[in-house]
C-alpha cells in the first residue's frame, strides 16, 4: 500500500471518528436533560457515599442505614450511587423513612448491581455526568469509609467548594478512626507545605453520632434556609 493511500485511509477514519464524537455529545446532553428533569424536585437532599464492598452485617452498613433513616425522617431526600454496600444501606434507610430514596446508578464491568431500595432510580453511562448530579442537588455530603470511588467523590466536593464552583455545604466524614490518617496527612503535609490553606480544613467535619450529623446540617442552614437564590442557582449551572 502506498504512503498516499495510507494517509487517505487515516483521514477517512479520523473524519468518521469525529462524526461519532459529535453525535456522542448529543447522547451526553440527553443524559443530562433526563437526569435534571427527574431530580429537580428532590431538594433538600443529602448525598451519602461509602464502599460498595461491604456486606449487610458490616457495622459501616448499619451506620449508613441509621444515618439515612434519620435524614429521611428529618425531611431530606437521600442520594446514593444506587449500588451495594454503603450505597444500598443509605437507600434502604431512606426507603423506610419519610423522604425519597434516590439511586444514581452507573454501568460498570463489576461491583455495580442496582439495589432494590430506590424511589427514584436514575441510570448513567458517564461517570462525570453522575458526579455532577451528586453535587448539583446536595445540601450536604455524608462520607462513610470507602475506597477510590469514595475518595474521588469526597475530593471533588471539597475542590468545588474550595474554588467557589459550588455553594459551601456541610461535608461530613463518618467514623473518625478510618479518616484519621487522611486528616493528619492533610494537616501535616498539605497545609505545612503550602498546598492548601489552614482555613481549608474548615471545609470538612468529622462526626460519628448520626443525630449530630443531622443537627450539623440543620445548623449550617438555620440562618439562610435550603432554598437557593437566583444567583445561587446560576452558580450551580457551572459545576
Amino acid at each position: 500500500m502506498s504512503t498516499t493511500k495510507k494517509i487517505t485511509d487515516t483521514n477517512v477514519q479520523n473524519r468518521n471518528h469525529t462524526g461519532y464524537e459529535s453525535w456522542h455529545a448529543f447522547k451526553i446532553m440527553a443524559e443530562f436533560v433526563d437526569a435534571t428533569e427527574r431530580l429537580k424536585e428532590i431538594t433538600p437532599a443529602v448525598s451519602v457515599f461509602g464502599s460498595a464492598r461491604l456486606a449487610p452485617d458490616h457495622r459501616y452498613y448499619h451506620m449508613a442505614e441509621n444515618i439515612a433513616r434519620l435524614l429521611s425522617d428529618a425531611g431530606f431526600s437521600v442520594i446514593s450511587g444506587g449500588g451495594p454496600g454503603v450505597m444500598e444501606a443509605a437507600n434502604k434507610g431512606a426507603f423506610s423513612g419519610k423522604s425519597p430514596s434516590i439511586g444514581l446508578n452507573i454501568e460498570l464491568p463489576h461491583e455495580q448491581v442496582k439495589n432494590p431500595y430506590q424511589d427514584i432510580s436514575q441510570n448513567f453511562k458517564h461517570f462525570f455526568m453522575r458526579k455532577v448530579m451528586f453535587v448539583k442537588y446536595a445540601s450536604a455530603y455524608v462520607v462513610l469509609p470507602g475506597g477510590f470511588g469514595t475518595l474521588d467523590e469526597l475530593m471533588e466536593a471539597i475542590t468545588l467548594v474550595q474554588t467557589g464552583k459550588t455553594l459551601k455545604i456541610p461535608i461530613i466524614l463518618v467514623c473518625e478512626p478510618f479518616w484519621r490518617g487522611l486528616i493528619d496527612w492533610v494537616k501535616t503535609t498539605l497545609v505545612d507545605e503550602g498546598m492548601i490553606s489552614a482555613d481549608d480544613l474548615d471545609l470538612i467535619q468529622v462526626i460519628d453520632d448520626p443525630a449530630k450529623i443531622v443537627e450539623a446540617i440543620f445548623k449550617h442552614y438555620e440562618n439562610r434556609g435550603f432554598k437557593l437564590s437566583a444567583d445561587e442557582e446560576r452558580v450551580q449551572l457551572y459545576l
